[in-house]
């Protein structure tokens, strides 16, 4: 359809439209920290057949590119006469997003000089994506444009291809490949997918293409064959080709175009009507909708007067990388729950919900209450009566990893997690049953993880796994399995959760049973202080079980300075002469202060790395209960510093990569090991605890 435009459309698209939502009104380039991965809502999600995104706008030999990581990329190019623009290299004009939500993307840029793209991309469901693009001819005169909307999947062939008889678009058969992690777990999957890939209007031809092989930058988009629809049925597109499906169009100088492109799956080969149907409405979908909805739910989260653009943006991003980890009741889970991540969608990150992860709950709860106090709820519908909750719990999956008659849990921060989500919501009916879980998750805990019953706990089952910290752990690695110690990190999240418990059951006015939860948080720090403690250097260490000292295999060899001494200050266990000496670690640059956060062990330690794993890097949701500590002793100034020495490396990776990270370098502009990764969204609390001081 080719429309005449008026000057207004050379606005940033979507500025004059909407309210003045953050993310409705950005202007960034590929140099602003912006995360530029999307998914389907939380509504129109599902576990087992889900696509997700990510927008590749910031590598110059590439197109602008919709990427996922099993299911292939999709892209434009364009050629005019001669002149082919396959790589942003070649564009007059990169990438510009102007409206950015967890599902959709609205963007523009100029392939040509006269030539401007305005795009937006909305992952409507698990199973559909869809790409609006609009052609402003900029010149005097007419223009004849040759686009070639295509899909590629570099890790296999593309199988049984069908032209639509209306020559629209096609069908193709790709397969999933589970990871061992899947297989072994029985995590349902679907193997064979069928595929459209469909235009809104009839394209004029079809063929091969190879993106890589020409070494003149104007023709890297070389056609190796046109393919005829006889040869469709058995035809195996190779995954070193791109299928482009192409249509020519002709704009008068003044004018502009608009063409739809629909990617659909389905897992029954039979059902390639429902594709074209689901396509057919996306063809008509008003996509302006489902930003008003996005502006209505963002509009929960507090607003923030930032004086710094980049911790802006960093802020209301973060709320995108967790709402699209957000998936609603399926299998198993009675209410919404999380994974991990969406894209790239891995087996350990896609079973479903830990209590570490539900970290970043305290954080989600501002934007969508209701649904962070039902993930919690997952929790509660399937614990067993003794009170254990599983390691891991999701829409198929119950992991528990039974070790020596043991059942692994997660760590316990179970109770705080609750009290502080209902700080947000206000709602009684959830405390009420976060109590009653609670309570029985606390008795079952200290029940089966205190073997030697003096009052101290150590970790349980497969021990490494319940700790959080499950690989490259000084102590775990170089002195002995956890299962060895009372564990130093244990007992302090024990006396969070008895704390916690005491102030839930005040709420909820239970006088007496919160004076025995506080009785008992005393007892356990009471017994902290005098085993674990160590005056000498003023630090917290794990100690043995049998003989309550620092020593195992060699003298003092668990005195190694780990960042889990500083959980002392979160839940309030070090007195003010301790916290100072505390501090003194924490501000030292040779240990504890580096460049970019609080390490997960001193740098002054031989097993240190920066970027190994529990040897040193910056993990977000621990560095969130340190900096709680903080403020709570009223080193405000150092929780700030803190804060800003975190945001330095999530900025720069936003910037670089345009991901969030699971962990990020103590020392260097570095992160690891897995991408889009949920618990890094909790930083956005870092900026409202600040705020609500008046330290931002």
């Amino acid at each position: 359809m080719i429309t005449k435009y008026l000057l207004i459309f050379f606005l940033p698209f979507g500025n004059f439209m909407y309210s003045q939502a953050y993310l409705s009104n950005i202007f960034f380039n590929e140099d602003n920290p912006v995360y530029s991965t999307y998914a389907a809502s939380l509504e129109r999600s599902e576990y087992i057949l889900n696509q997700s995104y990510q927008m590749v706008w910031f590598d110059p030999e590439k197109p602008v590119s919709f990427d996922s990581q099993q299911w292939g990329s999709w892209s434009v190019i364009f050629k005019r006469g001669d002149e082919i623009r396959s790589q942003l290299k070649q564009y007059y004009q990169k990438p510009v997003i102007t409206a950015s939500y967890s599902d959709m993307v609205k963007f523009f840029y100029y392939p040509f000089r006269d030539l401007r793209s305005e795009n937006y991309f909305l992952v409507y469901s698990s199973r559909f994506a869809v790409q609006e693009m609009k052609l402003f001819n900029l010149g005097t005169s007419e223009m004849k444009l040759e686009v070639y909307p295509s899909i590629q999947n570099s890790k296999q062939d593309y199988q049984n291809i069908k032209i639509l008889p209306d020559s629209e678009g096609m069908f193709f058969t790709h397969y999933e490949f589970p990871d061992n992690w899947m297989k072994e777990h029985k995590i349902p999957f679907r193997e064979k997918i069928r595929n459209v890939f469909l235009l809104s209007e009839p394209f004029d031809s079809f063929g091969l293409y190879d993106l890589f092989s020409s070494s003149d930058d104007e023709n890297k988009f070389t056609l190796l064959s046109d393919i005829q629809t006889a040869k469709l049925n058995s035809l195996r597109i190779k995954n070193s080709g791109l299928i482009s499906l192409q249509k020519v169009f002709t704009i008068p100088a003044g004018n502009s175009i608009t063409i739809r492109i629909v990617r659909g799956v389905t897992e029954d080969e039979n059902d390639e009507n429902e594709l074209l149907d689901m396509s057919t409405k996306l063809f008509n979908e008003n996509l302006d909708y489902y930003l008003i909805i996005n502006e209505k739910l963002y509009d929960n989260i507090p607003k923030i007067n930032f004086k710094n653009t980049d911790y802006e943006s960093v802020y209301w991003n973060s709320f995108n990388l967790i709402r699209q980890c957000m998936l609603p009741p399926e299998g198993e889970c009675s209410y919404n729950y999380y994974v991990f991540s969406r894209e790239p969608r891995w087996g350990w990150g896609y079973g479903g919900q830990v209590f570490h992860e539900s970290l970043v709950m305290l954080a989600y709860a501002f934007m969508d209450p209701k649904s962070a106090m039902n993930s919690q709820r997952i929790f509660f519908e399937r614990q067993h009566e003794n009170g254990y909750i599983n390691y891991r719990t999701g829409p198929y999956l119950n992991e528990s990893i039974p070790v020596n008659d043991q059942f692994t849990t997660s760590a316990p921060w179970f109770n705080w997690q609750n009290l502080e989500i209902f700080k947000v919501t206000s709602d009684t009916s959830f405390l009420e049953e976060a109590y009653l879980s609670g309570k029985k998750f606390y008795y079952y805990f200290i029940e089966n993880r205190d073997s030697d019953k003096d009052g101290l706990c150590e970790w349980g089952a497969d021990a490494v796994l319940e700790s959080v910290r499950d690989a490259r752990v000084a102590v775990w690695d170089e002195v002995g399995d956890p299962a060895n110690f009372e564990a130093l990190d244990c007992n302090i999240m024990l006396v969070k959760e008895a704390k916690s418990l005491s102030e839930m059951a005040k709420i909820l006015g239970l006088e007496h049973e919160s004076y025995q939860w506080i009785a008992d948080a005393e007892r356990r720090s009471k017994l902290i202080n005098e085993f674990m403690w160590d005056e000498a250097t003023g630090f917290y260490y794990h100690i043995t079980k049998n003989t309550h000292s620092f020593s195992f295999k060699n003298e003092n060899d668990l005195k190694r300075k780990e960042m889990i001494a500083f959980l002392a200050l979160w839940a309030g266990i070090a007195d003010s002469l301790q916290a100072e000496k505390l501090l003194e670690h924490f501000r030292n640059p040779d240990e504890f202060y580096r460049r970019f956060g609080m390490p997960s062990l001193s740098a002054d330690d031989s097993y240190y790395n920066p970027i190994g794993y529990w040897n040193g890097p910056v993990w977000i949701p621990w560095q969130y209960l340190i900096f709680r500590g903080l403020l709570d002793y009223g080193y405000n100034f150092d929780a700030a510093d803190l804060t800003k020495r975190i945001l330095d490396n999530i900025v720069f990776q936003l910037k670089d990569n345009h991901w969030f990270w699971e962990f990020y370098s103590a020392d260097d502009y570095h992160a690891g090991w897995n991408k889009t990764y949920i618990w890094t969204g909790l930083i956005a609390r870092f900026f409202i605890d600040l705020n609500n001081k008046g330290l931002l």
